[in-house]
This record gives structure tokens, C-alpha cells and sequence, in this order.
């Protein structure tokens, strides 16, 4: 029998990238609402405050910097061990994308950019918890994908190519990390954040009526997905992509 969700991952130490606020925040709230406590990362430490006042200070700490810096990777990791006393679960959720538009006309200085971020610096938190932590002990990863990622979408190309590399990355660390260490991501939809703004701001309605579920996500609908993947209900789940799209991607949209 599992044990009750207020409390599976009772005694457990999660790490959040880019968890100040959308749904990095709407991932450490649910992992603390069941009983973890979180090391949240993010670039400014003010908006990471805020985050842990709103989680609970003897629950959460935040440590500032870039996603993409080793040593920031290094010292958020230290701090979970030194905090917590372990770094079980970690959510790859920090992604940018600062290009927009076909890709023949892809500033490719932006490119190498996302490249780093959303596909490198996941794989190097990777690295680094398996070294501190996870190669010893086992756990858990989750990978902030998206639908992008799983076919064409237009004017975010190259993130989505970026994105389709991180599902294949998770599918490969599953094989090489087994049986100790779990890897699988999660698949979005446009989901209401600060982030996805452009792509529904002054016409949400008409945006949601290409999903069977009429609605556009909101960052607890990928919360509770990524906390089902870090969970011991999904012990027997590895190197899967969990689409999370309200139905759109079955309508052949994106």
C-alpha cells in the first residue's frame, strides 16, 4: 500500500531549478505539501525569498545563480546535503528561449544559448547530484520537457529541438543510472505562467479551444505530474515522457 500523500516523500531532500515562481514553485509546493523539504534555485535571491517564506523557511532554502554555472550546481547541492541532509529528487526545470521565429533566421548565438541551458546545464545537475548524493543512495529526476518537443511547433523551433534533446537525454540516463536512479520527464502544453505569456496573452479563450479539456494548463496541473514521477507510485516508471497537455497534442496541435 503506498504510503498517504501528505506524507511520500517524508524525510526526503528535492532539489528545484528555477522554482522562484510558475511552475518550478508550483513543483517545490507540492514536494513540501508531501512531506520534503526543497533547495530552490532561481537568479535573484529576492524572488527566491519570497518563494521561501510562501514554503516554509524550516522547509525550503534558496540559493541564487545561473542554471548553466557549475559552480552554482556545485553549491546548491552542497547546501541540500548540508541543510537537509540529502539530495534524493531533483526537478530540471529551469528552460529559456530568447528566440523567436523560423529557423532559417535563428541567431545562432541565442541558439548555442538555449543549447547550454536547456539541454547541458540539465545534464550537468545530473552530474552533480550523482556525485554528491544519488550514486550512493539512489533517487529520483525529473526533466521540465515540453510538447514543443515532440513536434514541430512554430516560431519556438530550436527550443523545441533543445527540448527533444532533454527527453532523449532522459531516456538515455534511465538506462545507464538503473535500478538505483529513476529519470523521466514531464511534457507541457502552454501553461499559464510568466514565461508562456506571449503565447496566449489577449486571447486565451481562443488559444484553449484548441484543447479537448478547453482550458489552458496552470502550474499545479505539472506539480502533481512531477511529484506522481518522483514518487515511490511510480517505482516501476523509468525513461518515460508524461505528456501534459490537456489533450492537444491528440487534436495535432502544439
Amino acid at each position: 500500500m503506498s504510503e498517504a500523500p501528505s506524507s511520500r516523500f517524508a524525510g526526503r531532500t528535492a532539489i528545484v531549478t528555477g522554482a522562484s515562481r510558475g511552475i518550478g514553485l508550483a513543483v517545490a509546493e507540492r514536494l513540501v505539501a508531501e512531506g520534503a523539504r526543497v533547495v530552490i534555485t532561481g537568479r535573484k535571491q529576492a524572488a527566491l525569498d519570497e518563494a521561501v517564506a510562501r514554503l516554509g523557511a524550516g522547509q525550503a532554502v534558496g540559493v541564487a545563480g545561473h542554471a548553466d554555472d557549475p559552480d552554482h550546481q556545485a553549491e546548491v547541492v552542497a547546501r541540500a546535503v548540508d541543510a537537509f541532509g540529502g539530495a534524493d529528487l531533483l526537478v530540471n526545470n529551469t528552460g529559456i528561449n530568447p528566440a523567436y521565429g523560423p529557423l532559417v533566421d535563428l541567431d545562432l548565438a541565442a541558439a548555442r544559448k538555449v543549447f547550454e541551458v536547456n539541454c547541458l546545464a540539465a545534464l550537468s545537475w545530473v552530474q552533480q547530484v550523482h556525485r554528491a548524493w544519488m550514486g550512493e543512495h539512489g533517487g529520483a529526476v525529473v526533466n521540465v520537457s515540453s510538447v514543443a518537443g515532440v513536434r514541430p511547433a512554430a516560431g519556438i523551433g530550436f527550443y523545441g529541438a533543445s527540448k527533444a534533446m532533454l527527453t532523449h537525454l532522459t531516456q538515455q540516463l534511465a538506462v545507464e543510472l538503473g535500478p538505483d536512479i529513476r529519470v523521466n520527464a514531464v511534457a507541457p502544453a502552454v501553461v499559464k505562467t510568466r514565461f508562456a505569456t506571449a503565447l496566449y496573452e489577449g486571447r486565451e479563450e481562443e488559444v484553449a479551444a484548441a484543447y479537448p479539456l478547453r482550458r489552458l494548463g496552470v502550474p499545479t496541473d505539472v506539480g502533481g505530474a512531477v511529484a506522481f514521477l518522483l514518487s515511490e507510485d511510480a517505482a516501476w516508471i523509468t525513461g518515460q515522457l508524461l505528456v501534459v497537455d490537456g489533450g492537444l497534442t491528440l487534436t495535432g496541435g502544439v
